[in-house]
């Protein structure tokens, strides 16, 4: 049985050498900031990125050369290497922060891990007066980590067949466009594509500025969240700006395979999806309920549309994990009274679609979960020998099995059991519970709703928390479960 918690040689080398490519990819990523820094003309960053991009670049063609590819990636080493590999490239990533000299070292992985999970927590202490060419770089990680690191890897790779599959499958993702991984892959990059234009038009003719129309296309669709100013879309205290970014988070936040739907003309699906349902009655209960506690208590006088408008906004950016805001602390938490509060910590934690850009429990598996609810009250109606047809819509008709209900209860439980052990630790430094929840909640779920709590003066501890929750919520817990369980095998195995 200890076998099974040992991997091979040769599955270590394959590892080894994805992890080369995976560097090659980014220190070619790192080389795209410096356009926008000749264009602001900022020099001092010449160094940092092209020092970044060089260090990769030599770890990748070292680890290629060295560790050859002998086997097939299987389930279990793809699942480690998809857990790994974020590990790794947000160290390479944390260095053109670190260079600048504008972060530590651990800042800088922070702001990196933040960067490619999409979550949307920042080291930056003052985000207004930080330079184009960093605050590109952040929203370029995001729009990265949108699709993926390892997604990209897919787009780009030379192999197909097994490693393909068992790659994509290790990323949390089992929905496929079409039969051929490789071809779903590519499907969603063009779509990812086509709506990163779409929403940079829609951000530029709602009044911002170029570059900021570049950038919140970046954030809102990876449903990201990074801000260029300390008061995020707040700054521009539009409401047109503020419904593109509505329309470009629930984009950002839908099945990719719906999108697909959607554009061969079969549009009637996406109102048939138990998703769409879930997401929408979800809306639309939380901002009639927050709009009522901010109407009845003059939170933003005594213009009920108004009301609407800010209630409306943090709703939708919690469910899509987004984590822009109009609303901050201490206001988020004084004026909105608990009830509005507990709303937005309860969205952050059921989160987005699946297949999409954002984080959370996920709207499938919400609605599986009430579905099976139904059915078991259902089931002690029915006469014993009663079969009962257990089916949700989603893009297709798809038969729930007991099998599918067991699992998906299981990730619930561990995201809560995760979700507590997290909130412990950080309370031992932060005792105001009610933040701590918050702010937690929001790591977790790769959100970046900030109740206040975080800063760069944080504790070393804390901080190292919510890098490993925004790794765990990305990678959707059971990878990083199977690493740490092979890791304490390995070391009990050898005592």
């Amino acid at each position: 049985m200890q076998r099974f918690y040992r991997l091979s040689r040769k599955e270590l080398k394959t590892i080894l050498h994805f992890i080369g490519d995976t560097c090659l990819l980014l220190a070619a990523a790192f080389l795209i900031p410096l356009i926008v820094a000749f264009i602001y003309n900022e020099p001092q960053y010449y160094v940092p990125f092209i020092s970044s991009a060089i260090i990769s670049g030599i770890i990748g063609l070292i680890f290629i050369k060295i560790f050859k590819r002998e086997i097939e990636f299987t389930l279990k080493s793809a699942m480690i290497f998809s857990t790994i590999i974020w590990l790794i490239t947000c160290a390479l990533a944390a260095l053109p922060y670190f260079f600048s000299g504008e972060l530590s070292y651990l800042n800088a992985y922070f702001e990196a891990m933040s960067g490619f999970t999409t979550t949307g927590f920042s080291m930056y202490p003052l985000l207004d007066v930080v330079s184009p060419t960093i605050n590109f770089y952040r929203g370029f990680t995001q729009w990265i980590g949108g699709l993926g690191i390892i997604f990209l890897l897919l787009v780009l790779l030379r192999s197909t067949g097994g490693d393909v599959l068992r790659l994509y499958l290790a990323e949390g993702r089992e929905e496929r466009l079409r039969p051929s991984i490789k071809h779903s892959t590519n499907i969603i990059v063009y779509i990812y594509l086509l709506f990163t234009a779409i929403a940079i038009i829609l951000f530029y003719i709602a009044g911002m500025p170029l570059f900021d129309s570049i950038f919140y296309a970046f954030t809102a669709l990876s449903t990201g969240g990074f801000g260029l100013h300390k008061t995020s879309l707040l700054f521009y205290n539009s409401i047109w700006i503020e419904i593109a970014a509505m329309i470009i988070m629930i984009i950002g936040a839908t099945n990719f395979a719906l999108h697909y739907t959607v554009l061969k003309g079969n549009w009637r699906e996406y109102f048939k999806d138990i998703e769409t349902k879930v997401a929408y009655s979800l809306i639309i209960l939380s901002t009639l309920l927050v709009t009522l506690v901010l109407y009845n208590n003059q939170v933003y006088g005594n213009d009920i549309l108004l009301n609407f408008r800010y209630a409306l906004f943090q709703m939708v950016s919690a469910i899509t994990t987004t984590g822009l805001q109009t609303a901050f602390y201490p206001d988020l938490l004084a004026k909105w009274i608990g009830l509005g509060t507990f709303l937005i910590t309860i969205l952050m934690i059921i989160g987005a679609g699946s297949l999409s850009t954002g984080g959370g429990i996920k709207w499938l598996r919400l609605g599986i979960l009430l579905k099976g609810i139904i059915w078991q009250v259902k089931s002690f109606i029915l006469p014993g020998k009663a079969v009962m047809a257990k089916r949700i819509h989603h893009v297709t008709d798809l038969k729930i099995t007991d099998e599918i209900l067991r699992i998906t209860s299981a990730f619930v439980f561990t995201y809560f059991v995760i979700y507590i052990v997290s909130v412990i630790i950080v309370l031992i430094y932060y005792p105001d519970i009610s933040r701590v929840i918050f702010e937690v909640a929001s790591a977790l779920s790769n959100v970046g709703l900030s109740s206040g709590v975080l800063s760069p003066s944080s504790p070393a501890l804390v901080k190292i928390v919510f890098i490993i929750d925004f790794w765990m919520g990305r990678l959707e817990i059971w990878p990083v479960l199977l690493l740490f369980t092979i890791v304490i095998n390995n070391v009990v195995g050898k005592r």
